[in-house]
């Protein structure tokens, strides 16, 4: 006999643990269903460890400027292990706060095992039925490794990044991709005084990002001396006897004796191995499922919400939507409904990227000359004394007459907690004059936003 429950989640990751915690806040019987550990991507491989290892890195750039300060110090000596220890013993407190506490305390049960569809209303988990009024697809993406160049199953993903590498920190690394984790990955590492190759088909990293911070960025990766080849077509990978890997290049050309082959070129949803093919729920060529502005599925009791349906792939969102949902099916909140527009991100490169709306480009291919921008760059005060100088970028794309911000835009030390305060006056409709007629706090690097002209 089945177990029934309100609603259930398959994955507790950012949006299926936020599913169910709103949904028993009203009183719902909920259960979620998890294979893994508790946290998802996030928690584990992804945003939590990148940001204490982006800490880590922080601190090794500050070590340098501190002389320009008049302190006596020197780098000295780096224990990688310390750092992942410390890394791994946090994000162990996170996992099980969230099955000790989190789960528990609201009544939540935790099923553990992988999820499987027996038809639109069944799921069965190592062999026990489970139905419920509402189910719920959190199930996440993962990275991959091309599967057509010979050897490339030497290399690691960035999951492997952040489970793998913990005795020993790669003295030489290549990492493939153009995408932020892969900027990410390359810039953590240079910060750690690895040797760094980035490969990438194409001069245009972060395509979908403002030009004005992918030429900024690009600027920075060649000053922190990260070797970029932007025609980098991967001929094969070799293992050599000793462990290090030579990577070569359709062109004759090599990287040898890599400690580290990181894949960052993308990821895949998980919608593999879920028995949707024994349901009549749509799921699109690339294994994302559609959904409508309830992330319900076409089937009505079905919904899908987080990286699986291929909108913004961030943490946050697919909180958001788990709460939304929550209170749409519990609360009686018909109007709580996800808007994937206007989303503020953050990129933990070094230094940051922050950016919101329309890129420049974006807004003038809709709007055309109804675009205007403002932008500044400047060496903020921080580094008005360090030998090592990083300027900072910012830049407000603003429409019509009225000027309203439409985007914003910056790279530079600190961008990263400026966003947050700046997205709720965009996300209200802010306007140029708005911010003009905002009083500066002085002197901090974020005064420059409300002070353009």
């Amino acid at each position: 006999m089945s177990t029934h429950y309100n609603l259930i989640a398959i994955g507790a990751g950012s949006g299926g643990l936020s599913v169910v915690e709103r949904a028993s806040e009203y009183g719902a019987k909920t259960a979620i269903i998890e294979s893994g550990e508790l946290g998802g991507t996030c928690v584990n491989v992804g945003c939590v460890p990148k940001k204490i290892m982006w800490y880590g890195a922080s601190l090794a750039h500050a070590l340098e400027d501190a002389k320009d300060y008049g302190f006596a110090v020197n780098r000295g000596e780096f224990d990688w292990k310390t750092l992942i220890a410390k890394r791994d013993n946090y994000i162990g407190n996170i996992t099980h706060w969230y099955q000790d506490s989190f789960l528990s305390e609201r009544g939540i049960d935790l099923i553990h095992g992988f999820a499987r569809f027996v038809d639109n209303n069944t799921l069965e988990v190592d062999g026990k039925t489970y139905t419920a009024d509402h189910i719920v697809i959190a199930t996440g993406g993962h990275p991959f490794i091309p599967d057509h160049i010979p050897g490339a199953q030497y290399g690691i993903t960035s999951d492997e990044f952040f489970n793998d590498l913990n005795e020993r920190q790669p003295q030489k690394v290549v990492v493939v991709g153009g995408g932020y984790i892969a900027l990410e990955l390359a810039m953590l590492m240079k910060a750690f005084d690895s040797e760094v190759y980035l490969l990438h088909q194409g001069r245009t990293m972060l395509r979908t990002f403002d030009g004005m911070l992918r030429r900024a960025l690009r600027n920075q990766l060649d000053d922190d001396g990260i070797i970029i080849n932007d025609n980098a077509i991967i001929e094969r990978v070799e293992r050599l006897n000793n462990g290090k890997l030579n990577i070569l290049f359709d062109d004759g050309s090599s990287v040898s004796n890599v400690d580290s082959l990181i894949w960052a070129i993308g990821r895949r949803p998980n919608t593999a191995n879920l028995g949707l093919e024994n349901t009549n729920v749509h799921v699109n060529d690339d294994g994302t499922i559609p959904v409508d502005d309830e992330e319900r599925t076409n089937i009505n009791h079905i919904f899908a919400i987080g990286d699986i349906i291929g909108k913004a792939q961030l943490t946050p969102v697919a909180i958001a939507a788990g709460r939304r949902m929550g209170d749409r099916l519990y609360g009686n909140k018909p109007h709580r409904k996800m808007s994937y527009d206007d989303i503020a991100t953050v990129m933990f490169t070094h230094p940051p990227i922050a950016t919101m709306g329309l890129s420049e480009e974006a807004a003038r291919d809709k709007y055309g000359d109804s675009v205007k921008v403002y932008t500044t760059d400047f060496v903020p005060m921080y580094h008005s004394v360090t030998k090592h100088q990083v300027r900072t970028h910012m830049k407000l794309v603003v429409l019509g007459e009225e000027e309203k911000i439409i985007g914003c835009h910056m790279i530079g030390t600190g961008v990263d907690e400026m966003m947050q305060g700046f997205a709720v006056a965009i996300r209200m409709g802010a306007t140029k004059q708005d911010f003009d007629d905002t009083i500066a706090i002085h002197p901090v690097s974020a005064e420059e936003l409300v002070t353009m002209r």
